[in-house]
């Protein structure tokens, strides 16, 4: 994110790059092993020591190749003018020369293990895959939260080679291993033949696999959207959904270890079930079922995980019989349902339809499994009734339940592949939700970060740069002053709702002065070669929000200081924060501008700070009026709350502090850097009692 951007277009990229090295390294391990497995004179663990020990090595050879594709891509910006679609084919090339190879040996792990335990020739070893598994699975549920613990003290770099470091101590186990077990023997060509139990042969095991696939990862991007406006859009809020998940995919898992000993065939109502477990998040997230957050989170995400963690083991199983040739190719089908789930939910059906339709899209395969063509084998009708009852009650589920918006009678809603958008209310009451969080409101505080920054500068302004646009008032601001403007905006659907908060938007989207981009707002300040006389930054609140720590880093300040102009001034608008996180902030303003002033917002919370290369002018509140246009005055009063312009302007000059007050709230806390995000990383340092007050 910190290299390439946080747009959906990269992050989906990402994801199924990682899954696409998963897919071929599981494929690749298990041709291998059915081409040379008998030719393989030693024992196949230290073969996975191998692989332990290259996963280990990406911790540190996978950093730093992100660094040097993104100076590959300002390199460029800087020759060329580089469109959105090349930027996005170079970055996609780049970051799957790096992550494939060691996400394909990650991949190949399973296949290997499975080979391993072939060559012991264990009793069971038919059900191989859902043994590794299951054992895999639990090591997620933990590998998917303790890394957020080590980075909030740590940092990114060192959480990773903490990584590299149990990598290693993974392969010398491993190796370990194999100079205690007795040695072995490979297999000769006429009892490989024999190897394995029974195998499912019909195809209909790989469709399964990549239906399960597609509709898991889709609706865990559904997941997200419903559950983020009483979760929030913190990490640990979507580690959690993540943790529910896998604790559940563990908890199926094992009970299919446990079923399996004495059963071969499951019942069809277990797949048919699907469709109403895939609905109960559409239950759980209705604002209208009394529940807290983690009930929210736990009950609607972790009965349809756990079926899934039942069925596919079930399926990989059935179809490789300890086979890992077969089970590699299993779950490469699995991975490409993974990859194709979340760009058909996220790029298709989200923006389209929603998330109740999304739903059922996705659980048409549960629902036509109880219309068979033909009368499926043990199909009675009773079962049949069975199915169609289950059937039924989804329905109910999903007509019957309402989306998060469905609360606010006046409102408009736009989708699309970044986040749901509300806009709803009246009069200065009006408001602008973005996954069901609130991103701001009508205030004077957002007309400030314009005007007290250009009136600030000890020139006449040209441009400026609006980082988020929020509902517009900043933009709408720096426009006042009959200037270039220009706002950069990551959620394709917020400026679309422009002229809901403000009836003039369709008059100043048609001047020449106004442009809107749709961007990453730091990606766009590497990708642009423009220069600006303000930037001014207002990232999503709340300020722990995930991400936003690309907004207010040491490095960010770095590239925002290349785009001023010589004088120009950078106004970060910090919200309410922990007195870590304002001194990280800070800290990191202080150590890349040498001249640094300090507002609190004219509504007497928050903070401006604005930050030059240059001296900024120390002026009382009628010079900084007289320096602004009396279109831009009009603009600035329209909200009050002072009642004329040099007492409007004095009300935030009278709240000026010195950032190393702010620095001295925290003293032993670093400067915000992109390897430690002091403000998305506070679990560690938040007493209990405010954990639950935030919840």
């Amino acid at each position: 994110m910190a290299q390439f951007g946080v747009t959906t277009a990269l992050t989906s990229i990402v994801l199924s790059v990682f899954m696409a090295g998963l897919g071929v390294g599981s494929w690749f391990a298990g041709a291998m092993v059915r081409r040379y497995g008998d030719r393989i004179r030693f024992h196949p663990l230290r073969l996975y020591a191998v692989l332990e020990l290259l996963i280990g090595l990406s911790a540190l050879v996978v950093p730093a190749e992100l660094v040097w594709g993104h100076r590959l891509l300002e390199g460029l910006a800087d020759r060329a003018a580089v469109s959105s679609a090349a930027y996005y084919l170079i970055s996609g090339v780049w970051l799957a020369a790096t992550m494939v190879p060691f996400c394909a040996c990650m991949g190949a792990t399973i296949p290997v293990a499975m080979f391993a335990i072939r060559r012991r020739q264990q009793e069971a070893d038919r059900r191989s895959f859902s043994f590794l598994y299951l054992a895999n699975v639990l090591g997620a549920v933990l590998g998917s939260f303790l890394p957020l613990l080590l980075i909030e003290p740590y940092g990114f770099h060192r959480t990773l080679r903490i990584g590299a470091v149990l990598n290693v101590a993974i392969a010398v186990s491993a190796f370990v291993v194999t100079l205690a077990s007795r040695p072995l023997q490979p297999r000769t060509s006429s009892s490989s033949g024999t190897a394995y139990g029974p195998t499912g042969s019909h195809r209909s095991a790989l469709v399964l696999l990549f239906t399960t696939g597609l509709a898991t990862m889709g609706m865990e991007l559904i997941w997200i959207r419903v559950f983020t406006p009483w979760v929030g859009p913190v990490v640990y809020s979507f580690g959690m959904i993540l943790v529910a998940y896998l604790l559940a995919t563990f908890a199926g898992s094992q009970i299919y270890r446990y079923w399996s000993r004495n059963r071969s065939q499951e019942s069809r109502l277990t797949w048919i079930s699907l469709a109403l477990l895939g609905m109960l998040p559409l239950l759980t997230a209705d604002a209208r079922v009394p529940l807290h957050l983690v009930a929210r989170v736990f009950l609607g995400v972790m009965p349809f995980a756990g079926m899934i963690g039942f069925l596919t083991p079930m399926l990989v199983d059935r179809w490789s019989g300890g086979d890992p040739d077969r089970a590699g190719r299993a779950y490469a089908v699995n991975v490409m349902g993974c990859i194709v789930g979340p760009l058909v939910c996220g790029f298709l059906l989200l923006p389209l339809v929603g998330e109740h339709w999304s739903v059922l899209l996705l659980a048409l395969p549960w629902f036509a499994m109880a219309f068979p063509i033909r009368r499926a084998p043990g199909f009675r009708p009773f079962s049949r009734a069975s199915a169609y009852g289950i059937l039924m009650l989804a329905l109910v589920v999903l007509l019957a339940t309402k989306d998060f918006e469905t609360q606010f009678p006046d409102r408009k809603v736009r989708r699309d592949s970044t986040a749901t958008v509300v806009a709803y209310g009246e009069g200065m009451q009006r408001r602008l939700l973005v996954n069901g969080m609130g991103m701001t409101k009508l205030t004077p505080i957002t007309k400030m970060m314009a005007h007290l920054t250009l009136a600030s500068l000890d020139h006449t302004p040209h441009s400026a740069l609006i980082i988020c646009f929020g509902m517009g008032t900043t933009f709408r601001s720096v426009v006042s002053w009959n200037i270039s403007g220009t706002a950069v905006e990551l959620v394709p659907s917020v400026p679309k709702l422009f002229s809901y908060f403000h009836a003039d938007a369709p008059q100043l989207m048609a001047s020449p002065l106004a442009h809107v981009v749709i961007d990453d707002g730091r990606r766009f300040l590497e990708r642009s070669p423009a220069k600006y006389d303000a930037i001014i930054v207002d990232p999503p609140p709340p300020v722990q929000t995930a991400g936003s720590s690309l907004l207010y880093s040491q490095e960010f300040y770095t590239v925002a200081r290349q785009r001023l102009e010589p004088g120009g001034i950078l106004q970060q608008w910090l919200p309410e924060a922990d007195h870590p996180t304002q001194a990280a902030v800070a800290r990191a303003i202080e150590s890349s501008f040498p001249y640094v002033r300090v507002f609190r917002g004219i509504e007497g919370w928050g903070w401006h700070f604005l930050a030059s290369e240059r001296p900024i002018p120390i002026r009382t509140a009628a010079e900084l009026v007289a320096r602004m246009l009396p279109g831009a005055v009009t603009d600035m009063m329209e909200w009050g709350p002072a009642p004329t312009p040099e007492q409007q302007v004095n009300r935030v000059l009278s709240y000026q502090t010195s950032i190393d007050k702010i620095i001295a709230l925290s003293p032993a806390t670093p400067a915000l850097t992109d390897d430690r995000p002091i403000n998305e990383y506070f679990l560690l340092r938040t007493p209990f009692g405010e954990l639950m007050a935030m919840q």
